[in-house]
Protein backbone atom coordinates (compact mmCIF):
# COMPACT_ATOMS: atom_id res chain seq x y z
CA UNK A 1 0.00 0.00 0.00
CA UNK A 2 1.47 3.82 -1.30
CA UNK A 3 0.84 6.86 1.64
CA UNK A 4 1.15 10.14 0.23
CA UNK A 5 4.49 11.63 0.55
CA UNK A 6 5.29 8.18 2.56
CA UNK A 7 3.23 9.75 5.53
CA UNK A 8 2.00 6.59 7.57
CA UNK A 9 1.01 8.11 10.17
CA UNK A 10 0.85 12.16 10.74
CA UNK A 11 0.57 14.08 13.52
CA UNK A 12 -3.60 13.71 14.29
CA UNK A 13 -2.59 9.90 13.75
CA UNK A 14 -3.65 9.51 10.23
CA UNK A 15 -2.30 7.83 7.23
CA UNK A 16 -2.18 9.61 3.88
CA UNK A 17 -3.17 8.94 0.81
CA UNK A 18 -3.98 10.48 -2.88
CA UNK A 19 -7.01 10.64 -3.94
CA UNK A 20 -5.84 9.47 -7.20
CA UNK A 21 -2.72 7.99 -7.99
CA UNK A 22 -0.47 11.21 -8.31
CA UNK A 23 3.22 11.87 -9.34
CA UNK A 24 2.59 14.83 -7.54
CA UNK A 25 2.63 18.75 -8.02
CA UNK A 26 0.04 19.20 -10.88
CA UNK A 27 -0.41 22.12 -13.43
CA UNK A 28 -2.74 24.78 -12.90
CA UNK A 29 -5.00 23.73 -16.26
CA UNK A 30 -4.96 20.46 -15.23
CA UNK A 31 -6.13 20.84 -11.90
CA UNK A 32 -9.87 20.16 -12.85
CA UNK A 33 -9.64 17.02 -14.64
CA UNK A 34 -7.61 15.98 -12.41
CA UNK A 35 -10.00 16.54 -9.76
CA UNK A 36 -13.01 15.43 -11.62
CA UNK A 37 -11.09 12.04 -12.47
CA UNK A 38 -9.97 11.94 -8.73
CA UNK A 39 -14.18 11.75 -8.33
CA UNK A 40 -14.83 8.97 -10.36
CA UNK A 41 -15.57 10.60 -13.50
CA UNK A 42 -14.29 8.61 -16.71
CA UNK A 43 -11.65 10.57 -18.40
CA UNK A 44 -14.14 10.25 -21.89
CA UNK A 45 -17.00 11.60 -19.75
CA UNK A 46 -14.86 15.33 -18.69
CA UNK A 47 -16.43 17.58 -20.82
CA UNK A 48 -19.88 16.91 -19.34
CA UNK A 49 -18.78 17.22 -15.86
CA UNK A 50 -16.96 20.13 -16.51
CA UNK A 51 -19.93 22.45 -16.57
CA UNK A 52 -23.33 20.38 -15.13
CA UNK A 53 -25.91 21.19 -17.21
CA UNK A 54 -29.73 19.73 -16.58
CA UNK A 55 -29.79 18.52 -20.59
CA UNK A 56 -26.72 16.61 -20.04
CA UNK A 57 -27.49 14.23 -17.18
CA UNK A 58 -31.58 15.11 -17.16
CA UNK A 59 -33.18 11.10 -17.28
CA UNK A 60 -36.28 10.66 -18.94
CA UNK A 61 -38.78 11.00 -16.11
CA UNK A 62 -40.62 7.76 -17.54
CA UNK A 63 -37.74 5.68 -16.48
CA UNK A 64 -39.25 5.47 -12.71
CA UNK A 65 -41.87 3.62 -11.37
CA UNK A 66 -45.08 5.19 -10.83
CA UNK A 67 -43.98 8.23 -12.14
CA UNK A 68 -46.06 8.11 -15.81
CA UNK A 69 -49.42 6.95 -13.66
CA UNK A 70 -48.42 9.74 -11.37
CA UNK A 71 -48.10 12.75 -13.99
CA UNK A 72 -51.19 11.79 -15.79
CA UNK A 73 -53.20 12.03 -12.47
CA UNK A 74 -51.65 15.64 -11.69
CA UNK A 75 -52.48 16.36 -15.21
CA UNK A 76 -56.11 15.36 -15.09
CA UNK A 77 -56.59 16.96 -11.54
CA UNK A 78 -55.07 20.59 -13.13
CA UNK A 79 -57.49 19.71 -16.36
CA UNK A 80 -60.41 19.70 -14.40
CA UNK A 81 -59.39 21.96 -11.72
CA UNK A 82 -60.20 19.56 -8.68
CA UNK A 83 -58.86 20.54 -5.22
CA UNK A 84 -55.08 19.12 -5.38
CA UNK A 85 -53.31 18.98 -1.56
CA UNK A 86 -49.44 18.92 -0.88
CA UNK A 87 -48.47 17.23 1.86
CA UNK A 88 -45.27 17.71 2.62
CA UNK A 89 -42.32 17.60 5.71
CA UNK A 90 -40.71 20.34 7.98
CA UNK A 91 -37.17 20.11 7.16
CA UNK A 92 -35.83 22.10 4.03
CA UNK A 93 -36.12 18.89 1.99
CA UNK A 94 -39.62 18.75 2.91
CA UNK A 95 -40.37 22.76 2.07
CA UNK A 96 -38.77 23.21 -1.08
CA UNK A 97 -40.42 20.54 -2.45
CA UNK A 98 -43.68 21.81 -1.21
CA UNK A 99 -42.91 24.82 -2.58
CA UNK A 100 -41.99 23.67 -6.08
CA UNK A 101 -44.87 21.75 -6.55
CA UNK A 102 -46.95 24.69 -5.11
CA UNK A 103 -45.14 27.35 -7.69
CA UNK A 104 -45.64 24.84 -10.49
CA UNK A 105 -49.34 24.12 -9.71
CA UNK A 106 -50.31 27.90 -9.34
CA UNK A 107 -48.35 28.42 -13.08
CA UNK A 108 -50.27 25.85 -14.09
CA UNK A 109 -53.70 26.75 -13.04
CA UNK A 110 -54.41 25.67 -9.44
CA UNK A 111 -53.89 26.90 -6.33
CA UNK A 112 -52.71 23.95 -3.86
CA UNK A 113 -53.33 23.63 -0.40
CA UNK A 114 -50.34 22.37 1.60
CA UNK A 115 -50.09 20.99 4.98
CA UNK A 116 -46.91 20.63 6.98
CA UNK A 117 -47.01 18.54 10.18
CA UNK A 118 -46.11 19.99 13.41
CA UNK A 119 -42.69 18.22 14.70
CA UNK A 120 -43.79 17.99 18.12
CA UNK A 121 -47.30 17.34 17.57
CA UNK A 122 -47.87 15.02 15.03
CA UNK A 123 -44.50 14.03 14.57
CA UNK A 124 -43.22 13.11 10.56
CA UNK A 125 -45.28 11.96 7.62
CA UNK A 126 -48.56 11.76 7.00
CA UNK A 127 -51.40 10.39 9.24
CA UNK A 128 -54.55 9.17 8.61
CA UNK A 129 -56.45 12.06 10.47
CA UNK A 130 -54.38 14.53 8.23
CA UNK A 131 -55.36 13.41 5.11
CA UNK A 132 -58.73 12.12 6.16
CA UNK A 133 -59.10 16.53 7.07
CA UNK A 134 -57.88 17.57 3.31
CA UNK A 135 -60.46 15.22 2.09
CA UNK A 136 -62.79 16.91 3.96
CA UNK A 137 -61.66 20.28 3.28
CA UNK A 138 -61.82 19.39 -0.32
CA UNK A 139 -59.30 17.51 -2.12
CA UNK A 140 -59.37 14.76 -4.34
CA UNK A 141 -55.81 14.24 -4.63
CA UNK A 142 -52.86 14.49 -2.16
CA UNK A 143 -48.88 14.75 -3.25
CA UNK A 144 -46.84 13.56 -0.32
CA UNK A 145 -43.00 14.65 -0.32
CA UNK A 146 -40.20 13.76 1.44
CA UNK A 147 -42.64 11.69 3.29
CA UNK A 148 -45.10 8.50 2.63
CA UNK A 149 -42.92 5.23 1.84
CA UNK A 150 -43.64 3.90 4.96
CA UNK A 151 -46.86 5.77 6.07
CA UNK A 152 -48.99 2.31 5.57
CA UNK A 153 -51.95 3.06 8.01
CA UNK A 154 -52.42 6.45 7.19
CA UNK A 155 -52.63 5.63 3.32
CA UNK A 156 -54.77 2.88 4.16
CA UNK A 157 -57.43 6.03 5.96
CA UNK A 158 -56.52 7.86 2.73
CA UNK A 159 -57.73 5.16 0.59
CA UNK A 160 -60.97 4.44 2.66
CA UNK A 161 -61.74 8.29 2.73
CA UNK A 162 -61.09 8.01 -1.37
CA UNK A 163 -58.41 10.49 -1.83
CA UNK A 164 -56.27 9.65 -4.31
CA UNK A 165 -52.72 9.99 -2.78
CA UNK A 166 -49.25 10.44 -4.92
CA UNK A 167 -46.42 9.52 -3.05
CA UNK A 168 -43.20 11.56 -3.86
CA UNK A 169 -40.36 10.46 -1.67
CA UNK A 170 -36.79 9.41 -1.44
CA UNK A 171 -36.68 7.45 1.62
CA UNK A 172 -35.81 3.27 1.78
CA UNK A 173 -38.79 1.45 0.99
CA UNK A 174 -39.81 -2.00 2.38
CA UNK A 175 -40.20 -5.02 0.92
CA UNK A 176 -44.17 -4.51 0.71
CA UNK A 177 -45.49 -0.26 -0.23
CA UNK A 178 -48.15 1.46 1.13
CA UNK A 179 -51.23 1.52 -0.74
CA UNK A 180 -51.58 4.93 -3.08
CA UNK A 181 -52.16 5.96 -6.19
CA UNK A 182 -48.66 6.23 -7.19
CA UNK A 183 -44.99 5.52 -5.57
CA UNK A 184 -42.43 7.77 -6.87
CA UNK A 185 -39.26 6.61 -5.36
CA UNK A 186 -35.84 5.93 -7.03
CA UNK A 187 -34.98 3.65 -3.63
CA UNK A 188 -38.27 1.03 -4.65
CA UNK A 189 -36.79 -1.95 -4.38
CA UNK A 190 -38.50 -2.83 -7.56
CA UNK A 191 -36.96 0.00 -8.85
CA UNK A 192 -35.58 -0.16 -12.46
CA UNK A 193 -32.18 0.48 -13.30
CA UNK A 194 -31.82 3.64 -14.66
CA UNK A 195 -34.19 4.85 -11.48
CA UNK A 196 -32.04 2.78 -8.61
CA UNK A 197 -29.34 4.96 -10.41
CA UNK A 198 -30.38 8.33 -9.28
CA UNK A 199 -31.43 6.53 -5.36
CA UNK A 200 -29.00 9.61 -4.37
CA UNK A 201 -31.60 12.39 -5.10
CA UNK A 202 -33.27 14.42 -2.62
CA UNK A 203 -37.09 14.69 -2.19
CA UNK A 204 -36.90 17.66 -4.34
CA UNK A 205 -35.40 16.20 -6.76
CA UNK A 206 -37.64 13.72 -7.67
CA UNK A 207 -40.47 16.62 -7.33
CA UNK A 208 -38.36 18.45 -9.76
CA UNK A 209 -38.53 15.08 -12.38
CA UNK A 210 -42.26 14.66 -11.43
CA UNK A 211 -42.99 18.59 -12.49
CA UNK A 212 -41.45 17.58 -16.24
CA UNK A 213 -43.59 14.59 -16.07
CA UNK A 214 -46.61 16.67 -15.81
CA UNK A 215 -45.43 19.35 -18.21
CA UNK A 216 -44.92 16.89 -20.82
CA UNK A 217 -47.97 15.19 -20.38
CA UNK A 218 -50.23 18.61 -20.40
CA UNK A 219 -47.94 19.63 -23.58
CA UNK A 220 -49.30 16.79 -25.20
CA UNK A 221 -52.87 17.28 -24.16
CA UNK A 222 -52.48 20.40 -25.76
CA UNK A 223 -53.02 22.36 -22.49
CA UNK A 224 -50.26 25.00 -23.68
CA UNK A 225 -51.90 26.28 -26.89
CA UNK A 226 -53.77 29.22 -25.10
CA UNK A 227 -51.54 29.25 -21.80
CA UNK A 228 -47.53 29.94 -21.34
CA UNK A 229 -45.83 27.03 -20.13
CA UNK A 230 -43.81 27.44 -17.10
CA UNK A 231 -40.38 27.46 -17.50
CA UNK A 232 -38.93 24.84 -14.63
CA UNK A 233 -35.72 26.09 -15.30
CA UNK A 234 -36.86 28.62 -12.72
CA UNK A 235 -37.61 26.30 -9.76
CA UNK A 236 -33.66 24.80 -9.70
CA UNK A 237 -33.07 27.46 -6.90
CA UNK A 238 -35.64 25.55 -4.81
CA UNK A 239 -34.07 22.66 -6.04
CA UNK A 240 -30.11 23.33 -5.04
CA UNK A 241 -31.40 23.93 -1.38
CA UNK A 242 -33.26 21.48 -1.16
CA UNK A 243 -30.15 19.14 -2.38
CA UNK A 244 -27.33 20.55 -0.24
CA UNK A 245 -29.72 21.01 2.97
CA UNK A 246 -30.44 17.29 3.00
CA UNK A 247 -26.97 16.47 2.51
CA UNK A 248 -26.96 14.25 -1.21
CA UNK A 249 -24.67 13.10 -2.56
CA UNK A 250 -23.15 15.65 -5.29
CA UNK A 251 -22.82 13.40 -7.99
CA UNK A 252 -24.60 13.70 -11.27
CA UNK A 253 -27.72 15.10 -12.17
CA UNK A 254 -27.63 16.77 -8.29
CA UNK A 255 -24.56 18.56 -9.47
CA UNK A 256 -26.19 19.58 -12.22
CA UNK A 257 -29.15 20.31 -10.02
CA UNK A 258 -26.94 22.55 -7.46
CA UNK A 259 -24.44 24.43 -10.30
CA UNK A 260 -27.38 25.49 -12.11
CA UNK A 261 -29.29 26.23 -9.24
CA UNK A 262 -26.96 28.18 -7.86
CA UNK A 263 -27.38 30.39 -11.13
CA UNK A 264 -30.81 31.40 -10.55
CA UNK A 265 -30.68 32.20 -7.28
CA UNK A 266 -28.28 34.37 -8.02
CA UNK A 267 -30.76 36.11 -9.84
CA UNK A 268 -32.69 36.31 -6.67
CA UNK A 269 -36.33 35.63 -8.87
CA UNK A 270 -37.82 33.72 -5.32
CA UNK A 271 -38.86 37.09 -3.22
CA UNK A 272 -38.81 34.75 -0.13
CA UNK A 273 -35.11 33.44 -0.64
CA UNK A 274 -34.20 36.97 -1.57
CA UNK A 275 -35.13 37.96 1.81
CA UNK A 276 -33.79 35.05 3.61
CA UNK A 277 -30.28 36.21 2.24
CA UNK A 278 -30.40 39.40 3.55
CA UNK A 279 -31.68 38.63 6.77
CA UNK A 280 -28.26 35.76 6.73
CA UNK A 281 -26.28 38.82 5.85
CA UNK A 282 -25.37 37.46 2.45
CA UNK A 283 -24.01 40.32 0.48
CA UNK A 284 -22.95 38.16 -2.43
CA UNK A 285 -24.56 35.52 -4.62
CA UNK A 286 -24.99 32.40 -2.54
CA UNK A 287 -22.20 29.84 -2.74
CA UNK A 288 -22.52 25.68 -1.83
CA UNK A 289 -21.77 26.36 1.36
CA UNK A 290 -24.17 29.15 2.45
CA UNK A 291 -26.65 26.95 1.48
CA UNK A 292 -25.75 24.34 3.64
CA UNK A 293 -24.73 26.28 7.09
CA UNK A 294 -26.63 29.53 6.27
CA UNK A 295 -30.17 29.71 4.36
CA UNK A 296 -30.86 25.77 5.00
CA UNK A 297 -30.85 26.26 8.78
CA UNK A 298 -32.67 29.12 9.04
CA UNK A 299 -35.38 27.49 6.76
CA UNK A 300 -34.88 24.25 9.38
CA UNK A 301 -35.50 26.38 12.30
CA UNK A 302 -39.29 26.73 11.45
CA UNK A 303 -39.82 23.00 11.74
CA UNK A 304 -37.44 22.45 14.64
CA UNK A 305 -38.05 25.10 17.42
CA UNK A 306 -41.41 26.92 15.42
CA UNK A 307 -43.80 26.99 13.34
CA UNK A 308 -43.72 23.94 10.61
CA UNK A 309 -45.41 25.91 7.73
CA UNK A 310 -43.00 28.87 7.89
CA UNK A 311 -40.63 27.77 5.51
CA UNK A 312 -42.72 27.01 2.69
CA UNK A 313 -44.63 30.56 3.16
CA UNK A 314 -41.26 31.97 2.60
CA UNK A 315 -40.81 29.97 -0.57
CA UNK A 316 -43.89 30.59 -2.11
CA UNK A 317 -45.33 34.43 -1.45
CA UNK A 318 -44.58 36.93 -4.07
CA UNK A 319 -45.59 39.72 -1.47
CA UNK A 320 -42.06 41.28 -0.34
CA UNK A 321 -43.08 42.66 3.03
CA UNK A 322 -45.02 39.22 3.89
CA UNK A 323 -41.06 37.32 2.95
CA UNK A 324 -38.72 39.77 4.95
CA UNK A 325 -41.21 39.55 8.09
CA UNK A 326 -41.31 35.56 7.92
CA UNK A 327 -36.97 35.65 6.87
CA UNK A 328 -36.55 37.60 10.11
CA UNK A 329 -38.72 35.51 11.93
CA UNK A 330 -36.99 32.91 10.55
CA UNK A 331 -33.81 34.34 11.61
CA UNK A 332 -34.62 34.76 15.33
CA UNK A 333 -35.99 31.45 15.27
CA UNK A 334 -32.71 29.94 14.19
CA UNK A 335 -30.41 31.91 17.14
CA UNK A 336 -33.30 30.30 19.54
CA UNK A 337 -32.37 26.58 17.77
CA UNK A 338 -28.99 27.69 18.46
CA UNK A 339 -29.09 28.05 22.01
CA UNK A 340 -30.92 25.09 22.65
CA UNK A 341 -28.65 23.24 20.11
CA UNK A 342 -26.31 23.88 22.63
CA UNK A 343 -27.38 22.83 25.87
CA UNK A 344 -28.69 19.42 24.44
CA UNK A 345 -25.06 18.93 22.61
CA UNK A 346 -23.04 19.25 26.13
CA UNK A 347 -24.85 16.47 28.13
CA UNK A 348 -25.37 14.36 24.85
CA UNK A 349 -21.64 14.25 24.07
CA UNK A 350 -21.47 13.56 28.27
CA UNK A 351 -23.43 10.32 27.73
CA UNK A 352 -21.43 9.69 24.73
CA UNK A 353 -18.15 9.72 26.29
CA UNK A 354 -19.81 7.01 28.79
CA UNK A 355 -20.24 4.32 25.60
CA UNK A 356 -16.75 3.94 25.24
CA UNK A 357 -15.94 2.24 22.00
CA UNK A 358 -19.26 1.19 21.15
CA UNK A 359 -19.72 1.18 17.41
CA UNK A 360 -22.91 3.20 17.36
CA UNK A 361 -23.24 6.42 19.69
CA UNK A 362 -26.88 6.06 21.00
CA UNK A 363 -27.83 8.42 23.35
CA UNK A 364 -31.29 9.26 24.98
CA UNK A 365 -32.18 12.50 27.31
CA UNK A 366 -35.17 13.30 29.13
CA UNK A 367 -36.06 16.93 28.05
CA UNK A 368 -34.06 17.23 24.86
CA UNK A 369 -35.38 19.30 22.36
CA UNK A 370 -37.03 16.55 19.30
CA UNK A 371 -35.79 19.77 17.00
CA UNK A 372 -32.47 19.61 17.42
CA UNK A 373 -31.62 15.88 18.06
CA UNK A 374 -30.53 15.38 14.55
CA UNK A 375 -28.30 18.53 14.17
CA UNK A 376 -26.56 16.89 17.51
CA UNK A 377 -26.50 13.51 16.20
CA UNK A 378 -24.50 15.24 13.10
CA UNK A 379 -21.87 17.02 15.99
CA UNK A 380 -21.76 13.57 17.90
CA UNK A 381 -20.86 12.19 14.50
CA UNK A 382 -18.19 14.91 13.39
CA UNK A 383 -16.90 14.51 17.08
CA UNK A 384 -15.89 10.84 17.65
CA UNK A 385 -15.68 9.60 13.93
CA UNK A 386 -18.91 7.36 14.58
CA UNK A 387 -22.92 7.09 13.36
CA UNK A 388 -24.47 8.62 16.03
CA UNK A 389 -28.09 8.45 17.41
CA UNK A 390 -29.67 10.60 19.64
CA UNK A 391 -33.03 10.24 21.23
CA UNK A 392 -35.32 12.67 23.09
CA UNK A 393 -37.10 11.25 25.80
CA UNK A 394 -40.90 11.64 26.31
CA UNK A 395 -42.99 11.65 29.28
CA UNK A 396 -44.00 8.22 28.89
CA UNK A 397 -40.88 7.01 28.63
CA UNK A 398 -40.81 6.84 24.56
CA UNK A 399 -38.62 8.25 22.34
CA UNK A 400 -38.33 10.54 18.89
CA UNK A 401 -34.39 9.51 17.94
CA UNK A 402 -32.50 11.04 14.74
CA UNK A 403 -29.41 9.06 13.76
CA UNK A 404 -26.72 10.71 11.30
CA UNK A 405 -23.94 8.01 9.99
CA UNK A 406 -20.75 8.11 8.55
CA UNK A 407 -19.57 6.89 4.68
CA UNK A 408 -19.44 3.11 3.80
CA UNK A 409 -22.35 2.70 7.07
CA UNK A 410 -25.72 2.58 5.70
CA UNK A 411 -27.95 3.78 9.05
CA UNK A 412 -31.45 3.96 7.15
CA UNK A 413 -31.44 0.35 6.52
CA UNK A 414 -30.13 -0.84 9.77
CA UNK A 415 -32.86 1.30 11.40
CA UNK A 416 -35.86 0.12 9.00
CA UNK A 417 -34.48 -3.52 9.95
CA UNK A 418 -34.96 -2.67 13.84
CA UNK A 419 -38.60 -1.48 13.02
CA UNK A 420 -38.94 -4.83 11.41
CA UNK A 421 -37.85 -6.63 14.33
CA UNK A 422 -40.24 -5.02 16.48
CA UNK A 423 -37.98 -2.86 18.59
CA UNK A 424 -39.59 0.24 17.53
CA UNK A 425 -42.86 1.88 16.72
CA UNK A 426 -41.46 3.68 13.44
CA UNK A 427 -38.37 4.23 11.70
CA UNK A 428 -36.46 4.21 8.47
CA UNK A 429 -34.77 7.05 6.21
CA UNK A 430 -31.50 6.77 4.30
CA UNK A 431 -27.58 5.86 4.41
CA UNK A 432 -26.63 9.21 6.11
CA UNK A 433 -29.52 9.92 7.99
CA UNK A 434 -32.43 8.19 10.31
CA UNK A 435 -35.20 8.59 12.46
CA UNK A 436 -37.10 6.40 14.74
CA UNK A 437 -39.55 6.09 17.49
CA UNK A 438 -38.90 3.75 20.14
CA UNK A 439 -41.02 2.35 22.83
CA UNK A 440 -40.19 2.81 26.34
CA UNK A 441 -38.17 0.76 28.52
CA UNK A 442 -36.86 -0.47 24.48
CA UNK A 443 -33.69 1.35 24.68
CA UNK A 444 -30.93 -1.31 25.64
CA UNK A 445 -32.44 -3.61 23.67
CA UNK A 446 -32.57 -1.30 20.85
CA UNK A 447 -28.65 -0.02 21.14
CA UNK A 448 -27.79 -3.50 21.48
CA UNK A 449 -29.09 -4.67 17.93
CA UNK A 450 -27.57 -1.55 16.35
CA UNK A 451 -24.32 -2.14 17.05
CA UNK A 452 -24.10 -5.53 16.62
CA UNK A 453 -25.91 -4.96 13.05
CA UNK A 454 -23.41 -2.42 12.15
CA UNK A 455 -20.52 -3.32 14.07
CA UNK A 456 -18.54 -5.02 11.13
CA UNK A 457 -19.55 -2.09 8.82
CA UNK A 458 -18.07 0.42 10.92
CA UNK A 459 -14.97 -1.07 11.33
CA UNK A 460 -14.33 -1.73 7.78
CA UNK A 461 -15.06 2.18 7.11
CA UNK A 462 -12.86 3.81 10.02
CA UNK A 463 -10.46 1.18 9.24
CA UNK A 464 -9.66 2.24 5.57
CA UNK A 465 -10.29 5.97 6.77
CA UNK A 466 -7.22 7.82 5.49
CA UNK A 467 -6.54 11.45 4.77
CA UNK A 468 -7.24 11.86 0.89
CA UNK A 469 -5.22 14.52 -0.84
CA UNK A 470 -5.62 15.52 -4.25
CA UNK A 471 -2.21 17.65 -5.28
CA UNK A 472 1.00 18.86 -4.00
CA UNK A 473 1.71 21.95 -4.12
CA UNK A 474 5.20 24.32 -3.49
CA UNK A 475 4.50 26.82 -0.99
CA UNK A 476 4.87 29.53 -3.50
CA UNK A 477 1.96 27.87 -5.47
CA UNK A 478 -0.91 28.70 -3.01
CA UNK A 479 -2.23 32.51 -4.48
CA UNK A 480 -5.55 33.09 -5.69
CA UNK A 481 -6.12 32.10 -8.90
CA UNK A 482 -5.61 28.55 -7.43
CA UNK A 483 -9.08 29.16 -6.01
CA UNK A 484 -10.18 29.73 -8.97
CA UNK A 485 -9.18 26.87 -10.08
CA UNK A 486 -10.10 24.34 -7.60
CA UNK A 487 -13.56 26.24 -7.36
CA UNK A 488 -13.91 25.10 -11.24
CA UNK A 489 -14.36 21.61 -10.10
CA UNK A 490 -17.45 22.19 -7.78
CA UNK A 491 -19.67 22.08 -6.73
CA UNK A 492 -18.70 20.53 -3.36
CA UNK A 493 -20.90 18.75 -0.68
CA UNK A 494 -21.45 15.66 0.26
CA UNK A 495 -20.14 12.18 -2.28
CA UNK A 496 -17.93 15.50 -4.25
CA UNK A 497 -15.60 16.31 -1.36
CA UNK A 498 -14.05 19.77 -1.47
CA UNK A 499 -10.20 19.21 -2.64
CA UNK A 500 -7.63 18.96 -0.21
CA UNK A 501 -3.88 19.62 -0.95
CA UNK A 502 -0.88 19.33 0.49
CA UNK A 503 1.75 21.75 0.62
CA UNK A 504 5.68 22.24 1.42
CA UNK A 505 7.91 21.33 2.46
CA UNK A 506 7.92 24.40 4.77
CA UNK A 507 9.15 25.63 8.15
CA UNK A 508 6.58 27.50 10.51
CA UNK A 509 6.95 31.28 11.55
CA UNK A 510 4.55 33.69 13.97
CA UNK A 511 2.57 30.50 15.19
CA UNK A 512 0.31 31.31 17.62
CA UNK A 513 -3.59 31.22 19.18
CA UNK A 514 -6.21 33.45 17.77
CA UNK A 515 -9.56 33.81 18.30
CA UNK A 516 -11.57 30.63 19.72
CA UNK A 517 -9.02 28.16 20.07
CA UNK A 518 -7.48 28.79 16.41
CA UNK A 519 -3.85 28.13 15.54
CA UNK A 520 -2.59 30.35 13.02
CA UNK A 521 1.08 31.08 11.65
CA UNK A 522 3.14 31.66 8.60
CA UNK A 523 4.81 28.83 6.49
CA UNK A 524 7.88 29.62 4.65
CA UNK A 525 9.14 27.06 2.12
CA UNK A 526 12.75 26.48 0.93
CA UNK A 527 13.12 29.22 -1.81
CA UNK A 528 11.85 31.55 1.28
CA UNK A 529 7.90 31.60 -0.54
CA UNK A 530 5.15 31.83 2.36
CA UNK A 531 1.54 31.52 2.32
CA UNK A 532 -0.83 31.98 5.87
CA UNK A 533 -2.64 29.21 7.45
CA UNK A 534 -4.97 28.55 10.45
CA UNK A 535 -6.30 25.35 11.64
CA UNK A 536 -9.40 26.16 13.40
CA UNK A 537 -10.38 25.33 17.03
CA UNK A 538 -7.26 23.22 17.38
CA UNK A 539 -5.50 24.89 20.18
CA UNK A 540 -5.97 21.91 22.17
CA UNK A 541 -6.00 19.07 19.99
CA UNK A 542 -2.82 17.18 19.02
CA UNK A 543 -2.51 19.03 15.94
CA UNK A 544 -2.43 22.32 17.19
CA UNK A 545 0.07 21.57 20.13
CA UNK A 546 2.28 19.81 17.93
CA UNK A 547 2.35 23.14 14.94
CA UNK A 548 2.84 25.48 18.23
CA UNK A 549 5.91 23.76 19.91
CA UNK A 550 7.04 23.53 16.37
CA UNK A 551 11.34 24.66 16.27
CA UNK A 552 12.24 27.26 13.72
CA UNK A 553 14.42 24.79 11.90
CA UNK A 554 11.70 22.14 11.24
CA UNK A 555 10.23 21.38 8.10
CA UNK A 556 6.89 20.16 7.84
CA UNK A 557 3.91 19.24 5.16
CA UNK A 558 0.78 20.96 6.06
CA UNK A 559 -2.55 19.33 4.56
CA UNK A 560 -5.89 21.32 4.13
CA UNK A 561 -8.13 23.49 1.81
CA UNK A 562 -7.07 26.61 0.10
CA UNK A 563 -9.34 29.41 0.74
CA UNK A 564 -9.28 33.01 0.07
CA UNK A 565 -9.11 35.36 2.84
CA UNK A 566 -11.66 38.03 2.90
CA UNK A 567 -10.89 39.35 6.24
CA UNK A 568 -11.25 43.26 6.19
CA UNK A 569 -11.47 42.66 2.23
CA UNK A 570 -8.50 41.03 1.82
CA UNK A 571 -8.17 38.37 -1.06
CA UNK A 572 -5.15 36.38 -0.98
CA UNK A 573 -5.18 32.63 -0.36
CA UNK A 574 -4.58 31.10 2.75
CA UNK A 575 -4.63 27.53 3.98
CA UNK A 576 -7.28 26.11 6.35
CA UNK A 577 -5.42 23.27 8.08
CA UNK A 578 -6.67 19.76 8.72
CA UNK A 579 -3.63 18.23 9.62
CA UNK A 580 0.23 18.04 9.40
CA UNK A 581 3.14 15.25 9.20
CA UNK A 582 6.93 16.27 9.81
CA UNK A 583 9.06 16.61 6.45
Amino acid sequence: MTFALNIEKSVSGQAWRWRRASDGETAMEQLVDELLLARGVASEDLARHRDPRIRDFLPDPSAFRDMDKGARRVADAITAGETVAIFGDYDVDGATSAALLTLLFRRLGIEPMVYIPDRLMEGYGPSGTALCELKARGATLAVTVDCGAQAFEALEAAKAAQLDVIVVDHHQCATLLPVAHAVINPNRLDEDEIGAAHGHLAAVGMAFLLGVAVVRELRARGYFAEREEPKLIDLLDLVALGTVADVAKLRGLNRAFVTQGLKVMGGRQNVGLAALAEAARLVKAPSCRDLGFALGPRINAGGRVGKSDLGVRLLTTADPEEARQIAGELDRLNEERRAIEFQVCEEAELKARDQGDAPVITVMGAGWHPGVIGIVAGRLKERFGRPAIVIAEGEDGTGKGSGRSISGVDLGAAVLAAKDSGLLVAGGGHAMAAGLTLPAGGLEAFRSFINERLAGDIESAIGSRALLLDTLLAPGGIVGELCDALDAGGPYGAGWPSPRVAAGPCRLLNTGIVGDGHVRGLACGDDGKTFKWIAFRSGTTALGQALLASAPDTRWWLAGSIKRDEWNGGNAAEMHVDDAAAA
